[in-house]
């Protein structure tokens, strides 16, 4: 793959987008009323057709989707989770997963380049319903237009969250950062990034959380995204050089292994319940091109349709089975995540984490499964380059390698039923 020799062009601040790149104006004095927050009516059917439609061509040039961002800023998109009052659209994140989940089954990378900056809006929808101020300043920076990605992952890296190769030293005003942070969507586009570094001077609590400025000098986003699937997402691999973080856009210090952090509790869970609803919308899709595709192909010299095939109608339903499996999984478990300080508020205590990974588990175990399913009934015509059912076969592979991978989740489950190895 091809490296960048130096810095990529960086993208335009939010004060210097074109009028027509910004967000809507007005949006924090004329909130939406109760019937525009749903996702039919923020995405319509004919913009998801224009997605779709799209989506193909940047697979097939592997580059960023460009047009589909400039579509989704013009309409809101990235201030679903800012409240109306802070001039966003005030979704809850049950309404944000559905939203995501429709758009992933037009366009699955727009859908898994955007969610990272849904992550981290996420994150500040679950402090605001703790009554937690450090939920203000994320929602400031989204809703001035600042788009946020996750630089969380690291090669090697097995902890995740949990711990961090990257390193972050204490300077006159906050930490200087260093490391490599690798699928880090939105690489064309984000201002706002969000890491975490280890810190290990004496006496400090080791890991820390904040935001980096895509402006800042020592960042290096280089240009060797080119995957089998998800290509538009443009994840690329971001380089970090003494890269100044302001105390300021600190957001929290933890300590090394899984913890309750309100900031990380928030971040695993947005990060897996978005994930999920991405999968489920390829599922989504995937099911409803089988419907299609059985209804108008015939066997050679006429006879009844493939849908009157009792294989096929036994696999087609196999595939809704799962689909509709996942579905009632996410609605549930993000209905418990809206409830965070309110009276019926569910206490899953250590559970959450367990949960939050299981539903991004079967979500994208479920979505390879019905994906491949639907391949099954639709005959050899999509095995071709350029079939939507053969590009989603490719994108939904990606949902094997984001955290929480098979191997941590069923480790982490018999930890909790069994009790550590040797313990």
């Amino acid at each position: 793959m091809p490296h960048a020799t130096g810095p990529e062009p960086q993208p335009p601040r939010p004060e210097d987008r074109a009028p027509e790149d910004r967000p809507p104006e007005g949006m924090a004095t004329q909130a939406p009323a109760p019937g525009d927050l749903a996702p039919e009516t923020l995405l319509p059917d004919e913009l998801l057709a224009t997605f779709r439609e799209r989506a193909a061509g940047y697979d097939r040039q592997n580059r960023f989707f460009d047009e589909d961002f400039a579509d989704l800023v013009r309409i809101g998109y990235p201030l679903m989770l800012v409240p109306r009052d802070r001039g966003g659209l005030g979704f809850t994140l049950q309404q944000a997963v559905a939203a995501q989940r429709r758009l992933a089954a037009a366009a699955p990378a727009t859908a898994l380049g955007i969610n990272m900056h849904h992550v981290l809006v996420g994150v500040a929808h679950t402090l605001r319903l703790r009554g937690d101020a450090r939920a203000d300043r994320i929602f400031e920076q989204a809703a001035a237009g600042e788009i946020f990605a996750f630089g969380i992952s690291e090669a090697g890296n097995d902890s995740v969250l949990f711990d961090a190769d990257t390193t972050a030293v204490a300077a006159e005003d906050g930490y200087r950062i260093t490391g490599t942070k690798i699928f880090t969507s939105l690489s064309p586009v984000w201002t706002r990034l969000i890491v975490h570094a280890r810190d290990d001077a004496e006496g400090r609590t080791p890991l820390v959380f904040g935001f980096l400025d895509r402006a800042a000098e020592g960042i290096e986003v280089l240009d060797d995204w080119d995957t089998l699937g998800m290509r538009a997402s443009q994840s690329r691999t971001t380089v970090l050089r003494s890269v100044p973080m302001p105390a300021d856009q600190v957001l929290t210090r933890t300590p090394v292994g899984p913890n309750p952090d309100p900031v990380v509790w928030g971040v695993f869970g947005c990060f897996e319940l978005l994930l999920a609803a991405v999968y489920t919308g390829i599922a989504d899709r995937a099911v409803e091109l089988a419907v299609e595709i059985a209804g108008t192909r015939r066997a050679r010299g006429g006879g009844a349709p493939r849908a009157e095939h009792p294989d096929v109608r036994w696999q087609i339903a196999e595939a809704a089975l799962l689909r509709d499996g996942v579905e009632l999984q996410l609605l549930r478990l993000t209905a418990d995540v809206d409830a965070l300080g309110t009276a019926g508020a569910p206490d899953h205590g250590p559970r959450w984490f367990l949960l939050f990974s299981g539903v991004k588990h079967r979500a994208t175990e479920a979505a390879r499964e019905v994906v491949d399913l639907a391949l099954r009934t639709a005959g050899g015509a999509q095995y071709s380059r350029g079939r939507e059912l053969e590009r989603l076969y490719r994108d939904v592979l990606a949902g094997i390698y984001h955290p929480s991978d098979s191997e941590s989740v069923h480790a982490a489950v018999a930890k909790a039923l069994l009790g550590p190895i040797g313990g």
